[in-house]
């Protein structure tokens, strides 16, 4: 007889394993299977955000930062560094210990809060049953639950024209691995995943190459944003290509030369490492069987409504699986919804004020809507913007790159949509996010009285800039 719990979760991202989490609090025997085993052979939760995504890719980011700053700028403050010296190994050593012990912490919690957590991969049977192929083997087992959660999280993106091969072209997973600096150093795609890869090497000194397909350059941003941002990645050196079309690569000995047409020519680039980082796609390959009817659009995404229930009554989808943004934060407050729902609660995710960065230097965060998608929308608006440059701390710290740009409905000065370039936005955004998911008008922000000097400052005087009310800039500029 199959194992029965109350709840099934598969997968354990971000969305995942905190589904599981919630479900445990609300009292329910929940289950939550994944099949991800670290380069040891082990078991390790946390999906490929912990894995091989979010988090070791921070840290690379964060790694590199530093060598740049004391390559670059530390002089500039009065600290003399001589002999800098760098050591791939112990940045990669680093990178893994942070990884296993946010893994570990994450079987910590599933420990503590009694889930039962089985290696191996989950498909979806009929009648509430999923089977289970045990990790590292063919055999099988049943369990079954009267709510199934899936979080299968998603894979990266393949270019038929561009087959992986070895650690020569990789993938996004195999960027975060490299053993040296590679001298020149490509990437098929400027998005975000191409962007945060591109300046970690750099920093390092790589001479880096993006060749992006699209003609404009980070089009989910608002355009202002993205004009900056070019200008401030340029101007790094960072050589980013738009409407290069990449259309094949041949690896010769340790190098492989890159084919695209870029300007109505075709182009040749041989370089030491190629990136593919275009984009990721859900992991629904065999995640069911075709006689559990579960639905799926053209892209393989789960079909679910606004409550992440699939067209199977009990079942539930969550994370990069479902539609929406694929960001750890968005699968997390789903599978905060799916349980909360099992338990008979009332629950629901805002997807309007679902937060969204890019960690480059400088870093770019944004909510809501964007100028181009208003003006799209016929919706009229305020607009507020205050630079970095006019900020004190920002002064003090010597990233003064950027600005925080405010959007407020004109009938009811709500803050519709907040965006910006510069530093530790990836921190400020949380702050507009509150204001809009309170409900907040960019007057209230106004009101509200900030530290000084502080970088948050700038979303009070964005806010001010609405109304034109802007005290540290002369003018309010767009």
């Amino acid at each position: 007889m199959a194992k029965k719990f109350d709840v099934i979760v598969i997968g354990a991202g971000p969305a995942g394993y905190v589904a599981a989490i919630r479900c445990a609090q609300l009292k329910l025997n929940t289950a939550c299977v994944d099949e991800w085993l670290s380069k040891d052979n082990k078991p390790s939760l946390g999906g490929t955000c912990l894995n091989v995504g979010c988090i070791p890719s921070k840290a690379l980011l964060e790694s590199s930062e530093h060598y740049e700053y004391i390559i670059k700028e530390a002089a500039t403050h009065g600290i003399q560094v001589k002999n800098v010296s760098l050591d791939i190994a112990a940045m990669m050593a680093r990178k893994d210990k942070v990884v296993t012990e946010l893994t570990q912490g994450i079987s910590g919690l599933f420990k503590a809060n009694g889930i039962t957590s089985i290696n191996g991969r989950g498909k979806l049977l009929t009648k509430h049953q999923v089977e289970i192929t045990v990790a590292g083997s063919h055999k099988t087992e049943i369990i079954e639950a009267e709510h199934i959660i899936l979080a299968p999280g998603s894979v990266p993106a393949d270019i038929s024209s561009v087959p992986l091969h070895e650690n020569i072209v990789v993938d996004s997973s195999g960027a975060l691995a490299f053993d040296e600096v590679p001298e020149r150093l490509g990437i098929i795609g400027a998005g975000v995943i191409g962007l945060e890869l591109g300046s970690v090497w750099h920093r390092l000194g790589s001479e880096v190459t993006l060749l992006e397909a699209q003609e404009n350059f980070l089009e989910i941003t608002d355009q202002q944003i993205s004009k900056e941002a070019l200008r401030q990645y340029t101007a790094q050196g960072l050589d980013i290509r738009l409407g290069a079309r990449v259309v094949g690569c041949e690896v010769k000995g340790k190098k492989v030369e890159i084919e695209y047409q870029y300007k109505n020519e075709t182009h040749r680039q041989k370089v030491d490492k190629l990136i593919v980082a275009v984009g990721r796609r859900p992991n629904t390959v065999d995640l069911f069987t075709a006689e559990s009817g579960l639905l799926l659009d053209e892209w393989g995404f789960i079909h679910v409504d606004e409550q992440c229930h699939t067209n199977l009554p009990g079942v539930y989808a969550i994370g990069d699986a479902v539609r929406g943004p694929m960001l750890a934060h968005k699968g997390s407050e789903e599978g905060v919804m799916a349980a909360e729902l099992i338990a008979g609660h009332h629950a629901q995710v805002n997807y309007a004020t679902i937060p969204s960065v890019i960690y480059t230097q400088p870093e770019i965060a944004w909510a809501g809507k964007t100028e181009q998608e208003l003006k799209t929308r016929g919706e009229t608006y305020r607009c507020g913007t205050f630079p970095f440059a006019a900020s004190g701390r920002a002064r003090a710290s010597g990233y003064t790159a950027g600005m925080i740009k405010v959007l407020a409905d004109t009938r009811t000065d709500r803050v519709v949509g907040v965006h910006m370039i510069g530093p530790h936005v990836s921190e400020l955004i949380a702050l507009a996010v509150t204001a809009m998911e309170l409900g907040a008008s960019s007057e209230d922000i106004a009101m509200t009285v900030f530290a000084h000097p502080t970088l948050a400052e700038s979303l009070h005087e964005a806010a001010l800039a609405v109304d034109a009310r802007a005290i540290h800039v002369a003018k309010s500029r767009r």
